[in-house]
């Protein structure tokens, strides 16, 4: 961890510290170093006065391994060479918080916290730190500028369309770091990251707290944050950083008047549109994938936590900056993701936007265009699909299914007989084309031959009588044998 800090003290040019980790810090978490880590905690309490809120310090045996996991990252986080530091310009220097008056507690704040551009905020009597930055409306993250939200948010009124259009300084970006990756209520915030647009400004606020004593103001401040505004921007906000906030508030006596916000939850959409055709939908993959930001000296959101261990144990802030770093990348994709979904929703398509380059992307971003309402934007893209030549797949079941819901059944055929004539040709167990167009025969051209037909190839390719190992299961082929001798029955009767 030593050279973790010495890497850390060249990017913020501050000196080295004089306190270095004991030895018993890196022992396991039920050893000495948790008390010590307790009796830190409770030291800090009682200065400030403060009571304990009862959570996961000390650090568990898991987290406290996982500390030690840091010092392999530190080659990755050595940004000192400025042969590999990120090739920016102008517009994507990393912007300096605004100056803080320089009052007593910003001069008490130890030399670590200074370097990171943190000031003390005294908030309902009581105090946490700020990081506060502030980025002009040129700044591009990636192949985003900042400034098209004013042009974009608007759209993003398709994810509650009963509703008033969306402003952009009604929307509330936010991230969180916690000590653990349950909602539980030992999971802590010790971190937390908000951004809104001004009107020439994009700023991005840092909320951290040294020790469970100042959480209460922080969350008292975060709290005016959210009644001020509509809509809440997150990646994976419903499921985890709303219920770990919704926690933390019932825990310090919030019992009501905390009002679950308006989500703009941007997992879902990724999910949708790309599960199927990038190996993962975390952030950082859709960023470098879809979003042409590329991340230089991360260090990976799971490291966080143990990072703030290593902090409460040694009480040494530098190392931290990487933990403020990768959160502040975090709020600045937040932002690029509502240009791009603003861009998407708004039929940008072909113009601003390429067209998705793989069919499955195609049809499901298509497919979530529709789910969003904007059904004639889906149908250029499904149309595109039909006029490509791109071999028949997948893809071409799902859209069949999707014509077939909607009463499309021209183009549904067509693709059934596509995906048909593939598992002919290559041998293959799927039979679901074939019974699409036997019920399609039998129940809407009434042509019972035709029905007959591709009832009887699917049951031989389903193996017949057998069971191969692969293809549909044992009643689905008793369904098909049944279809088979149902139709049959029909024949014999009309001749």
């Amino acid at each position: 961890m030593s050279g973790l800090r010495e890497r850390m003290n060249r990017l913020l040019g501050a000196p080295k510290p004089q306190r270095e980790l004991s030895p018993e810090a890196d022992e396991d978490a039920t050893g000495p170093a948790a008390g010590k880590v307790a009796d830190r905690i409770v030291e800090r309490q009682s200065a400030d006065g403060g009571a304990a809120t009862v959570g996961s310090w000390p650090p568990t045996a898991h987290e406290t391994a996982a500390t030690a996991e840091v010092e392999a990252l530190a080659p990755a986080m050595d940004t000192s060479d400025e042969s590999s530091a990120p090739d920016r310009s102008d517009a994507d220097t990393l912007r300096q918080p605004e100056e803080c008056p320089q009052s007593e507690a910003t001069a008490a704040l130890e030399p670590g916290w200074l370097a990171l551009g943190v000031e003390p905020l005294v908030h309902a009597g009581e105090t946490f730190l700020r990081r506060r930055l502030i980025y002009p409306l040129d700044h591009r993250h990636g192949d985003q500028r900042l400034a098209e939200l004013h042009e974009t948010a608007h759209e993003l009124a398709a994810f509650h369309p009963t509703l008033p259009e969306p402003e952009p300084g009604e929307i509330l970006f936010l991230d969180l770091e916690t000590t653990g990756l349950g909602a539980g209520t030992g999971t802590i915030p010790f971190m937390v990251g908000i951004g809104y647009m001004e009107a020439t400004q994009f700023v991005i606020e840092q909320l951290f707290i040294r020790h469970p004593a100042e959480e209460r103001a922080m969350l008292s401040y975060l709290h005016d944050w959210l009644s001020r505004r509509r809509f809440l921007a997150t990646y994976n906000g419903k499921t985890f950083d709303w219920p770990a906030l919704s926690g933390r508030y019932v825990m310090h006596g919030w019992r009501s008047g905390l009002t679950a916000p308006l989500h703009l939850d941007f997992l879902h959409p990724s999910r949708s549109i790309w599960r199927h055709t990038l190996d993962s939908c975390k952030l950082s993959r859709v960023e470098e994938a879809r979003l042409g930001i590329h991340r230089t000296d991360d260090v990976p959101g799971a490291m966080a936590p143990a990072l703030y261990y290593q902090y409460l144990a040694d009480g040494d802030p530098l190392p931290l900056a990487a933990v403020f770093r990768h959160n502040e990348i975090d709020m600045l994709s937040l932002a690029a993701l509502a240009i791009r979904y603003g861009r998407l929703l708004g039929g940008a398509l072909g113009s601003e936007l390429p067209y998705p380059e793989q069919p499955e992307e195609q049809l499901r971003t298509g497919l979530w265009l529709e789910r969003m309402g904007k059904t004639a934007d889906a149908e250029l893209l499904y149309d595109r699909l039909m006029a490509s030549e791109e071999p028949p797949g997948d893809w071409c079941l799902l859209l069949a299914a999707r014509d077939k819901k909607v009463g499309n059944w021209e183009r549904a055929v067509v693709l059934w007989q596509k995906a048909a004539h593939l598992a002919e040709t290559t041998s293959s167990p799927i039979t679901e084309a074939h019974i699409e167009l036997a019920m399609y025969h039998e129940h809407r051209t009434k042509d019972l031959a035709k029905a007959l037909h591709y009832a009887k190839l699917a049951f031989a390719m389903s193996g017949g009588a057998s069971a191969p190992r692969k293809g549909p299961k044992p009643q689905d082929r008793e369904t098909i044998r049944k279809r088979v001798e149902r139709l049959l029955t029909k024949v014999e009767r009309n001749k």
